[in-house]
């Protein structure tokens, strides 16, 4: 039987898999070209890391190679990711050569300088076109790229100029080829712009929710055991169809947690994901929060978590490049005409959003004075989630001095807005830890915005967080928890707006419990003044 599996390319004989026929069609058609007489195309295939960039390569590969339509080419894949750490181009392109001339049985030929690498493209040393895969070339130190690809692209252009001539017959018989790796290949890390600006791209997306429920269903056909469609709904709410995450998520399902009952349920899926989220190690993940923690793009991620407005994504601005090619932010386009950018899915989200709230205030003192009483918190009926968000109020009040003094600012020296989110949850984990209960966070929208829900007890409590702004902003945000509040099945919700200082009076009136007569819920709103 198979298994799913989230560690390297995945070998379809013996993993769970989505085809992708259609990504496949496409490589293969770019490096064929139009006219596979006249040539093929050369290509980027680009994307954030662990999206399955290889494996569809691998698999156009396989396709050039087994169709007799491409008898008439030979079909190469090299990977260059042990070559990283080689700044010297003309190495680089030694080892290239050698390993074309290994695999085609050539002569063997010298590079002693950049300009001899051309010679193995050349007819009289190629037996038949060639289409030419190169996996991981991001990895490639800067100069290394930038050399290499002026030949591609020289070779490209000399064969352009050719157009009298059929592929066979050119001076090079570079056909078509494939550069595999993230955005940087295309030359954005590059101050002097693209040297490879004749290429194709072709991005590999994430999956959909319909290939990774096809590729559960395969698991129930297998196995026998059922998969309630509720977790195949999570999983994909989740993970957003990252092709290692949900696999992942799919070995832990119908391995590591799986005792074998007749149905996989949604309480199945919460455990995977609470030890997934806090127990166990994931390369994927481990990689993200590595490269989230490097400066200047930890203080872009934690701005990202802000919730007044969105930020906008450009591909030139160096941290969204290179935070997106290492996937640990995405775009959202709105309406294909406005691009923002957000976390990639709600599981990375609340990975990277624990990661900060437990490094940045790794100690958070007292949570209140000794001998406090909480019986008008822990009540008969439940939790008083306004009484206990009170006395959260009076801890800060009360430590502000101390515990955001190394707090990440901006650089007009104010507390970024996250940095109270992160407290407040980090207060709130311990004290439901000691009292029964726990805390989740959720990130409805890929961007700021981050309500927190609350189990105690069995019961439910949803809290939505903002920075108070403007009268239509605040009014806007009870419309929105209203809809939240429906969407948990909840009666009642509460909005906490962090504010500097408040006064009486503005207190009473923008506390006033606020009930939605078209939705059925009611809006309790609750301002917490912070002192910076």
């Amino acid at each position: 039987m198979r298994k799913f599996s989230s560690y390297g390319p995945i070998d379809t004989e013996l993993n769970y898999y989505v085809p992708r026929q259609s990504l496949i069609d496409e490589a293969v058609g770019h490096l064929v070209g139009d006219d596979p007489a006249r040539g093929g195309h050369y290509i980027t295939v680009w994307a954030p890391r662990q999206r399955g960039k290889s494996w569809i390569l691998q698999q156009a590969l396989w396709q050039l190679r087994r169709d007799p339509r491409y008898a008439g080419f030979d079909v190469l894949k090299i990977n260059l990711e042990h070559l990283k750490m080689t700044p010297d181009v003309v190495r680089i392109a030694q080892v290239i050569a050698r390993e074309i001339g290994e695999k085609l049985a050539l002569p063997a030929i010298e590079i002693q300088q950049l300009d001899d690498f051309y010679t193995i493209f050349k007819r009289d040393v190629l037996q038949k076109p060639l289409i030419l895969i190169l996996d991981e070339f991001d990895a490639l130190a800067p100069q290394a790229i930038s050399g290499l690809v002026s030949v591609f692209r020289n070779i490209y252009n000399t064969r352009r100029e050719q157009s009298d001539k059929t592929s066979a017959e050119k001076d090079y018989l570079l056909h078509g080829m494939a550069l595999i790796g993230v955005r940087s290949v295309l030359g954005l890390d590059n101050p002097r712009g693209s040297p490879f600006n004749v290429q194709r791209s072709l991005q590999i997306p994430n999956l959909t929710a319909d290939e990774v429920a096809e590729m559960y269903h395969w698991y129930e056909r297998e196995s026998g055991q059922r998969i309630e469609p509720a977790v195949i709904e999570r999983i994909y709410s989740e993970l957003r169809g990252q092709p290692g995450l949900t696999s992942w998520f799919g070995e832990l399902l119908t391995e590591t947690y799986n005792d074998h009952k007749p149905t996989i349920t949604l309480d199945d899926f919460e455990i995977v994901e609470a030890t997934a989220g806090s127990l166990l190690p994931n390369t994927n993940i481990i990689n993200l929060i590595s490269k989230a923690n490097e400066e200047p793009h930890r203080d872009f991620l934690i701005e990202l978590f802000q919730t007044e407005e969105k930020i906008a994504f450009n591909y030139d601005d160096p941290s969204i490049n290179y935070l997106y090619m290492n996937g640990v932010i995405d775009e959202e386009v709105v309406d294909k005409r406005k691009f923002y950018v957000k976390f990639p899915c709600p599981f990375v989200q609340k990975r990277l959003f624990s990661h900060f709230a437990r490094e940045i205030f790794q100690d958070i003192g007292a949570l209140y004075p000794p001998f406090t009483k909480l019986a008008d918190i822990l009540t008969p009926t439940g939790l008083d989630v306004k009484n206990m968000l009170r006395l959260y109020e009076a801890y800060v009040q009360k430590n502000h001095t101390w515990l955001f003094k190394e707090a990440p600012r901006r650089t007009d020296m104010r507390l970024y807005e996250a940095v109270y989110h992160f407290n407040l949850y980090m207060w709130l984990e311990r004290f439901l830890q000691r009292t029964g209960g726990r805390v989740y966070p959720e990130f409805p929208t890929g961007n700021g915005q981050i309500d927190l829900l609350i189990r105690h007890q069995e019961q439910r409590y949803g809290v939505e967080l903002k920075s108070f702004r403007s009268d239509f902003e605040y009014a806007a945000a009870l419309d929105q928890a209203a809809r939240y509040a429906r969407h948990l099945q909840l009666a009642t919700i509460t909005v906490v707006f962090f504010v500097e200082a408040v006064d009486d009076e503005t207190r009473a009136q923008y506390e006033t419990p606020y009930h939605d007569t078209v939705i059925g819920v009611s809006v309790e709103p609750l301002l917490v003044t912070t002192v910076e």
